[in-house]
């Protein structure tokens, strides 16, 4: 058996994912890892694992979770079948904290102005 069609694509997006993905423990990154497989495999993404942020216009949040850690990992779309990949945190309390919120949205800002600029 091969691996299934792939419904979406995630990109990286600079290093913005990437540095918060290195600083992870072994079984954080294979579950990260684990959950972006079904991202991009699955047709409907249950709420568990994608989930749009209805306060801000476009932007979703990946949900990992790890025993009793949480972790998110911002991202939006791009063409509707590409996932980008902003910035991830660990999830300490029940809000979501406003200054990794806003540089997710800077993030976003940044990539559609490059992308505009191409």
């Amino acid at each position: 058996m091969g691996k299934k069609q792939k419904t979406r694509t995630i990109i990286f997006y600079k290093d913005y994912f990437n540095n918060f993905f290195i600083k992870q423990k072994r079984k954080v990154q294979d579950k990260i890892i684990w959950t972006f497989d079904l991202i991009e495999e699955l047709d409907r993404i249950p709420e568990t694992y994608l989930k749009h942020l209805e306060s801000i216009n476009s932007l979703y949040e990946i949900r990992v979770q790890l025993a009793s850690d949480i972790y998110r990992i911002f991202c939006f779309f791009d063409e509707g079948k590409l996932v980008v990949l902003a910035n991830g945190f660990q999830k300490k309390t029940q809000k979501t904290p406003k200054q990794e919120l806003e540089k997710a949205i800077k993030i976003k800002e940044e990539y559609f102005n490059e992308k505009k600029q191409h």
